[in-house]
């Protein structure tokens, strides 16, 4: 059994134009907030948090419905377009919103906006389980990182190309060429990856693979007590996982200042090199799991990130070779995120991907939620030197509930007779 690599792409292109629009609304949304309508840096946080606390709610029930949809064009396709669709219009009001200061249109538009984008994006994660046999999960979600890597650096080389300096940037040119891209990627899955199609027939290999118990659950979409807790373990894992690895990614820019005395944009050399790494690790990574299991890679994964948050302790002011740390740092990231969603989603039933991969991001966004506030209590209260040792803590805790998480592994492709196991490969 082998990955298309080609289908895989093209269902990555979703998550890479969802990735896309992100990175822009990172960047540009606070600079409109505090250069057009003057917000304080309180009130710029909440309006930016809130995409976290609407997915907490939004993506496990939209998941959910997405699993339960039927049509021609299969449970995700529809989801996908309406989603693109809607976020496109409601988009392009907001570069018209800054121009003429419409503080209420903007703030209108955005909340709707992030709606747009919530209807779609446990679909879009969850077509690339729906349409990939079980044991090239990983693989495959090596490559929809890897296409989710390039839709953000598209948008950063946007900005950097079209947004022009003064004190009143024309942010359109921006938004229009994200806007594009996003289009431009729905259209060509619409039109080259047949979901309906597809999913049965991964379906019956599935399902040729499945033992018996797993076909039960299929048809029941009942867990067995063992799995439950081992679902409940790796949610658990990745709350800790986030916990720890946003933590650092949130503060960076002000530990880096304030403890190594770095000075300007210095430290971003830092988080490009842990990027660069993940990147060039996503498809080794996959190719890794599908040999050694993707519980040992994630654990492996954890063991990079708590060498480089542990060594970094030691450090009292900014040295090169703390680049090699945020590239084991990546690495170790790169190694974690392959293999977490389809661990969980190897647990639930065919009919449910949808449902559970919004759990996965119901955790992983309450982490994003929680740990800007809880390690800043540390920061502000304590010391910023608490930085460190706080991502040790929660990478050891995920260590231990990972520890506990017995299901969810690939498993060995099965040979159609004794002979074919003393087979090698080329």
């Amino acid at each position: 059994m082998k990955l298309n690599y080609k289908r895989t792409f093209l269902v990555g292109l979703a998550f890479l134009s969802i990735c896309a629009f992100w990175q822009m609304y990172d960047n540009i949304i606070p600079l409109i907030l505090q250069g057009t309508f003057h917000l304080n840096e309180t009130l710029t946080g909440a309006i930016m948090a809130a995409d976290n606390v609407l997915a907490v709610f939004l993506l496990p029930l939209l998941g959910s419905l997405s699993d339960k949809a039927d049509t021609r064009w299969g449970k995700r396709t529809p989801f996908i377009v309406v989603g693109t669709v809607l976020a496109v219009v409601l988009m392009m009001l907001l570069p018209h919103a800054d121009k003429t200061g419409n503080f209420v249109l903007f703030v209108i538009s955005l909340f709707f906006l992030l709606i747009a984008m919530g209807l779609y994006r446990s679909p879009a994660v969850a077509l690339m389980p729906d349409l990939t046999p079980k044991p090239l999960r990983s693989q495959a979600n090596a490559i929809i990182n890897l296409m989710g890597a390039v839709g953000g650096i598209y948008t950063l080389i946007l900005i950097s190309l079209l947004l022009k300096g003064g004190d009143k940037p024309d942010y359109t040119p921006v938004f229009l060429g994200v806007a594009l891209l996003m289009v431009v990627a729905v259209v060509l899955l619409v039109l080259t990856v047949r979901e309906k199609k597809l999913a049965q027939e991964v379906a019956k290999a599935n399902l040729e693979e499945e033992t018996e118990e797993e076909q039960k659950a299929d048809k029941t979409g009942e867990l067995t007590p063992g799995v439950k807790r081992s679902l409940t373990m790796i949610l658990i894992s990745i709350f800790l996982w986030f916990t720890a690895y946003n933590a650092v990614t949130t503060a960076f820019s002000r530990y880096a200042r304030t403890v190594w005395g770095m000075e300007g944009g210095g430290f971003a050399n830092c988080l490009m090199v842990a990027t660069v790494a993940a990147i060039i690790s996503y498809i080794p990574i996959g190719m890794i799991s599908a040999k050694v299991g993707r519980k040992k890679t994630i654990m492996g994964g954890l063991v990079l990130m708590l060498i480089s948050f542990f060594a970094a302790i030691f450090f009292t002011e900014y040295h090169a070779v703390i680049n090699l740390g945020f590239a084991l740092i990546g690495m170790g990231w790169a190694a974690v995120s392959v293999n977490s969603l389809p661990m969980v989603v190897e647990m639930c039933s065919s009919e449910d991907v949808g449902k559970y991969t919004g759990l996965y991001y119901t955790f992983s966004m309450s982490a994003q939620i929680v740990t800007p506030i809880l390690s800043g209590v540390f920061l502000q209260y304590v010391s910023y030197r608490t930085l460190f040792p706080y991502a040790c803590v929660f990478t050891v805790a995920a260590m231990i509930t990972m520890s506990m998480v017995h299901h969810g592994d690939n498993k060995p492709e099965r040979k159609k007779n004794l002979l074919e196991n003393f087979d090698v490969e080329d």
